[in-house]
């Protein structure tokens, strides 16, 4: 990772005529992609006349693990058309299964898993614990499940922390915590993600002595130094459960100067439990730390909204538009016809756009039927009730919804991956649709799971 260092010898590499080595190409795509650089990765990728699996590895891998994962499975797609004399191996495979895994397009990732089985490819541990973390991340955990009980003998910490991880973002926390209590069974040392794992479906169950508990002994026990990552889930964890002032008094007595991500979960807790005081506290601090974030912004704008202060929420949507935050807009994709569908908000680009707000319309009408009300709480208080309700009524993952629904089979389930976090109108609405039309529908959401099945929802509306 030192990436100073490694531009010299790049540099040197080019005076000295050893830049157009194959070997010296793959290494420095994989150099450059390791080092968070996939432009860079990408340049030296497209100047190269000559290229052989290692460098389609590298590259494609380089995409998948940095957040990037469209252009991943794009150079995938051109790699099999461009290059069909190249076969792909283990490790390509691995990197387009991280790459669904992000997406949370199940069905590609389904084929990935097919064609490693009829390679012979799928008994290596890499890939094993690559599909657990596709399945959990596709809301399959049952899936995930019979991959890590498949593995047997071959399973490593890996695997069991994968199967954690999925077992907590999914609402599974207490199953999160029993396959805990067997991974120490099997005298494996955890992890510091797999104590994340497990603080983090103390969390989101709720259950703050437990949760405590857990870290004493990831300090006492494991001798684990506990991390940034951990602190913040301790706060998370006060500050879901209402105790807000104890999740700031944690803050102030943490040993470790706290993060943006920390006053973040903060402010988020605030503006769940209507603490004004302490959330502006929290913002303070994030306008020194990481001035700008627009989900602050928003946070504090909820905050002030869910306690009807609407001068101090139009005061601050101004000095957002005067300092140049723009709101990170939220999308939502669903995968269908070996296609991943995104909508945003009110989008009317897609093809089928007349028959989608013709379903939303209907479902909209069947909410009201089931004595529905719409949560205009958080929209702007400057536009009549009728259009707050319009607002709600087009966000991302309704129009998602209504798209899966037009284009599937009754009772076939519905997967939605969202990048922020559903807000409490949607996720009432869409437990309703899931009992309208007896579907299950899974959303992944910026931070967990929701399996909605015959009106209820796996979080049990503690999200």
């Amino acid at each position: 990772m030192d990436l100073k260092q490694g531009e010299k010898v790049h540099c040197r590499s080019f005076k000295d005529g050893l830049e157009t080595s194959v070997f010296v190409q793959n290494t420095l795509v994989h150099f450059y992609a390791a080092c968070g650089l996939f432009e860079n990765a990408h340049d030296v990728f497209e100047r190269m006349p000559e290229r052989n699996l290692v460098t389609w590895n590298s590259v494609i891998n380089g995409f998948a693990v940095n957040g990037r994962p469209n252009e991943a499975l794009t150079l995938f797609r051109v790699m099999r058309s461009e290059d069909e004399c190249i076969e792909p191996d283990g490790f390509t495979m691995v990197s387009l299964l991280t790459a669904c895994a992000e997406l949370g397009a199940l069905a590609l990732g389904r084929r990935a898993h097919v064609f490693l089985f009829k390679k012979g490819l799928d008994s290596n541990v890499h890939v094993e614990n690559a599909l657990i973390d596709l399945y959990a991340k596709c809301g399959r955990i049952d899936d995930a499940y019979k991959v890590f009980v498949d593995m047997g003998a071959s399973r490593n910490v890996v695997s069991w922390t994968s199967l954690i991880v999925g077992l907590a973002v999914n609402g599974f926390g207490e199953e999160a915590l029993e396959l805990f209590a067997e991974m120490e069974q099997e005298r494996l040392v955890p992890t510091e993600i797999t104590l994340v794992g497990v603080l983090y479906s103390c969390s989101h169950c709720g259950l703050v002595n437990d949760g405590f508990r857990y870290f004493n002994r990831l300090k006492d026990q494991y001798k684990i130094v506990p991390k940034i990552e951990h602190y913040g889930c301790m706060v998370d964890l006060l500050g879901r459960a209402g105790l807000v002032e104890e999740a700031h008094n944690y803050i102030t007595t943490m040993p470790m100067a706290p993060n943006a991500v920390v006053w973040r979960t903060l402010l988020g807790a605030c503006a769940m439990h209507k603490r004004v005081a302490l959330g502006e506290t929290a913002w303070a601090k994030l306008s020194e730390l990481d001035p700008g974030h627009s989900g602050d912004y928003v946070l504090l704008s909820n905050l002030y909204a869910s306690v009807s202060r609407w001068a101090d929420v139009h005061k601050l949507r101004r000095n957002m538009l005067k300092s140049g935050v723009r709101k990170k807009p939220g999308h939502s994709l669903v995968e269908l016809g070996n296609r991943i569908h995104e909508f945003v908000m009110g989008d009317r680009s897609h093809p089928q756009s007349d028959a989608i707000y013709e379903m939303l319309e209907e479902i909209a009408i069947k909410l009201r039927l089931q004595g529905y009300v719409p949560r205009t709480t958080n929209v702007l208080a400057d536009i009549e009730e009728e259009e707050k309700e319009n607002a709600l009524n087009y966000h991302s993952e309704r129009l998602a919804i209504a798209f899966a629904l037009i284009n599937t089979s009754p009772g076939v389930p519905i997967r939605i991956v969202k990048n922020l976090r559903v807000c409490a109108d949607c996720h009432l609405v869409t437990k309703l649709i899931s009992k309208i039309y007896d579907r299950e529908i899974t959303v992944r959401d910026r931070s967990r799971f929701h399996h909605f099945r015959e009106g209820s929802c796996s979080c049990k509306d503690y999200w």
